[in-house]
């Protein structure tokens, strides 16, 4: 039989730089929810029963009392993951010259003691669909699905750019429904005459249709181990470099590129939200109050 027990890992460490301050905790819903409360009552109705939030340690308190207290009255068993420069693999202490932590990658490893069955990977700041939840626990729940077998949400890049700056974007090249290989793009943005972003060469653009990775993972805890010797490896180049990252879809074509997991791609077709500028604000929170005007939502989550 498969494992029933499925967890909604939240990626809620950032800093928020782009948008000006700490995102996670925004107030968008009509009685003070974040983004990442709709994701919880998405991940619940597709039968998810953990919710595991990685955080900065300073951002606790606050957090406690403006989110967990309220998700933990849905039902959902709620746990804190900290993400800290300075939780390194192997004994590697972080330079005094590191001023941030190292990347999705490392704070997903972050998780690896709270977190024992399959679980989903999202990002706090996004709005996906809830479509994408079921699909994600379907497969995580398939008994005929192995260890290394992982998942994840696959979204068009015309449909998560934003207007009002640049992102970042795990850039997918998919064959017969699985990932061949991802690279993490920085900087992709739109201009009038398409999307695209800046090479040393040129602007190279790429087709709307383009399948990318919002940090929509479907994992099994074998990838514990493969972070933290992903990590080791990246460190032992890298600890010295004060801005350098260890991002997710990294690790994903490392596993790829030494055939050690498959990636089912699963058609995200659900319309997505981005939180990523104080101006994507106004349009997020309108289109959520739009859906719980249609009854996608109830007026209060929890």
């Amino acid at each position: 039989m498969p494992n029933e027990n499925t967890t909604l890992v939240v990626l809620a460490a950032g800093m928020g730089s782009r948008f000006g301050g700490l995102k996670q905790v925004v107030p968008l819903g009509k009685h003070g929810e974040i983004i990442a409360d709709f994701s919880v009552y998405d991940a619940k109705l597709a039968g998810f029963n953990k919710v595991v939030y990685i955080i900065k340690e300073e951002m606790q308190e606050q957090f406690t009392e403006t989110i967990v207290s309220r998700v933990k009255g849905s039902g959902v068993h709620v746990e804190l993951a900290f993400q800290d420069a300075n939780d390194l693999p192997g004994g590697l202490k972080a330079p005094a010259t590191r001023e941030k932590p190292w990347g999705t990658s490392h704070a997903l490893w972050a998780a690896r003691n709270v977190v024992n069955e399959p679980f989903m990977v999202i990002n706090a700041d996004d709005f996906y669909g809830r479509a994408v939840y079921q699909s994600i626990r379907d497969f995580l729940t398939d008994s005929s699905s192995g260890e290394m077998d992982y998942c994840m949400g696959g979204y068009l890049l015309e449909n998560t750019v934003s207007s009002y700056g640049s992102v970042s974007r795990g850039v997918c090249g998919v064959k017969d429904g699985f990932l061949t290989d991802i690279e993490e793009v920085l900087a992709i943005e739109k201009r009038n005459d398409g999307i695209g972003y800046s090479t040393e060469t040129g602007f190279k653009y790429l087709p709307g249709s383009t399948v990318v990775s919002m940090n929509t993972f479907g994992f099994k805890p074998s990838i514990f181990a493969e972070l933290e010797a992903g990590l080791a490896h990246f460190l032992s180049e890298n600890l010295q470099s004060p801005r350098a990252e260890y991002y997710l879809p990294l690790t994903i074509q490392e596993l790829l590129a030494a055939n050690k997991a498959t990636m089912r791609v699963l058609p995200a077709l659900d319309t997505w939200y981005g939180f990523t500028y104080q101006e994507d604000k106004e349009i997020v929170q309108k289109a959520v109050w739009g859906l719980i005007e249609q009854g996608k939502y109830p007026d209060k989550l929890f």
